[in-house]
């Protein structure tokens, strides 16, 4: 299949990781489960993520007012976890479990058309990761699921965490291309629409269960996007891969 003209000049494809590349929920409420035995997993992961939003806020709110520095990912996870345990009534776990149990993140598994639908993409295009998570995580978390990135970005490199425009703008910078040269594609319509207000291509994967299987997620077409696929393969299928 031939690749849309419109995508001749495309270079690079920077994905969202989580909820897009790996299944967050289902990955943390086994890991939950395992370590917590008598804990509802995927209440548990759902509580955990919550908190990641206003956690990111947060720290960025500190940076612009010049009263604190960036924040990896891991250690807002375990910022939230605190939170989390005491609200579910664990008590028992040391320093070193927590830290055990937030490294679930490090281990999350690859929705099943990842793997395959990016090696696709990678005979063609440079493919990298765009995301809040650490380089540390993300670099742990493809070796873990043998996720194929040509090259990890993360809001670590650029000091901000998405949608901030320097980790849109950032990726272009990289690579030393023009912005409409790079795709985001991600399971988030509203980091594929900061993607675009800086110029950049987007493409929405559908996600249906990113939440779990009990709360499914509208996955309709929003206006703006170059491509909405079904998945990884179908991404590639629609570039000519």
């Amino acid at each position: 299949m031939q690749a849309q003209p419109d995508f001749d000049d495309l270079k690079v494809i920077a994905f969202d990781v989580f909820g897009t590349v790996v299944d967050w929920h289902g990955g943390i409420a086994a890991e939950v489960e395992r370590l917590l035995p008598g804990v509802e997993g995927g209440a548990f992961a759902l509580a955990w993520r919550a908190g990641y939003q206003p956690a990111m806020r947060a720290v960025m709110d500190r940076i612009a007012t010049g009263e604190g520095g960036f924040t990896l990912i891991d250690e807002l996870h375990l910022n939230i976890l605190e939170g989390v345990l005491r609200e579910v009534g664990v008590t028992r776990l040391d320093a070193a479990q927590k830290r055990e149990l937030n490294r679930a993140w490090h281990r999350l598994p690859a929705w099943p058309d990842a793997v395959a639908g990016l090696a696709r993409l990678k005979s063609k295009y440079i493919v990298c990761t765009l995301s809040n998570g650490n380089i540390g995580l993300l670099t742990e978390m493809a070796k873990h699921a043998g996720l194929p990135w040509d090259c990890v970005l993360s809001a670590e490199v650029f000091k901000a965490y998405k949608p901030d425009p320097r980790t849109y703008l950032g990726v272009a910078g990289v690579f030393d291309i023009a912005p409409r040269q790079v795709m985001l594609a991600a399971a988030h319509h509203d980091d594929l629409a900061a993607a675009r207000a800086c110029g950049l291509r987007t493409a929405y994967i559908e996600r249906p269960h990113e939440f779990g299987r009990d709360q499914p997620k509208d996955v309709s077409p929003q206006a703006g996007n170059d491509l909405h696929v079904r998945d990884i393969g179908a991404l590639a299928d629609r570039l000519g891969c």
